[in-house]
């Protein structure tokens, strides 16, 4: 992260725009904006910041697909993106953290508690790159130093919050992590219902994974777990 964080609003509201922009320098942070989901990547390439704020519901786009974009981009997929939307209902949101969103806020909000996320999502990131270490399992090998995931010598593209899913599986192998645990420690939600985020996350680890996809097992009725040794055959 630079030594002033940089933000990047995707917002096409003037007059958020100015509000936002003037707090977050206020708050020691620099700020820049983009009103268009067309020009939303291509600013983010040439602006790099360390967190984008993101409205879903832009004049010539949706704001999921700019998610999307920034998400599978290989120079974009580590930058923290919290969506901010006036669309709160529940089935946004898990659409958003199904994308890789890292928060999700609803207008209206507070500005000063929006900046307070924005700093956990910055501290979150400094805490995932400061784990130097590696872990080898099997044909599997996790670099957390340079969040990097290699199958059989092979490097795998996982977004940011794929890379926190599978690095919880891990540390916590072989004990069985539920649907809520998982929402709670890796998406930051507090949610207790029947949601497919965690389903459809998972299936498209494994899909990601190839080979190595098997250590992942599932507990019928329970949630998921990290095999305990490379042949162990799951239950």
């Amino acid at each position: 992260m630079s030594q002033t964080p940089r933000v990047l609003i995707v917002e096409d509201e003037p007059d958020l725009v100015r509000l936002l922009e003037f707090n977050l320098q206020q708050a020691g942070f620099e700020a820049r904006s983009v009103g268009r989901a067309t020009e939303a990547v291509k600013v983010a390439l040439a602006f790099d910041p360390d967190v984008v704020l993101l409205d879903l519901m832009l004049p010539d786009g949706s704001g999921t697909d700019v998610c999307r974009a920034l998400k599978t981009g290989p120079t974009t997929r580590h930058i923290p993106v919290i969506m901010v939307t006036a669309r709160g209902e529940e089935i946004d949101r898990v659409v958003g953290f199904e994308l890789g969103a890292d928060d999700y806020v609803t207008k209206p909000f507070s500005v000063r508690e929006l900046i307070l996320r924005i700093r956990a999502v910055l501290r979150r990131g400094e805490a995932d790159g400061a784990a130097e270490d590696v872990t080898t399992f099997g044909r599997l090998r996790v670099d957390r130093t340079a969040h990097r995931v290699y199958v059989d010598g092979a490097e795998v593209v996982l977004t940011a919050l794929e890379f926190r899913l599978l690095s919880t599986l891990i540390e916590r192998r072989n004990r069985v992590q539920s649907r809520d645990a998982l929402l709670s420690d890796v998406w930051g939600l507090q949610m207790h219902v029947e949601t497919r985020t965690v389903d459809t996350h998972i299936k498209r680890l494994r899909e990601k994974l190839g080979a190595a996809g098997e250590y992942i097992h599932t507990v019928r009725g329970v949630g998921y777990r990290f095999a305990s040794d490379p042949g162990d055959p799951g239950g």
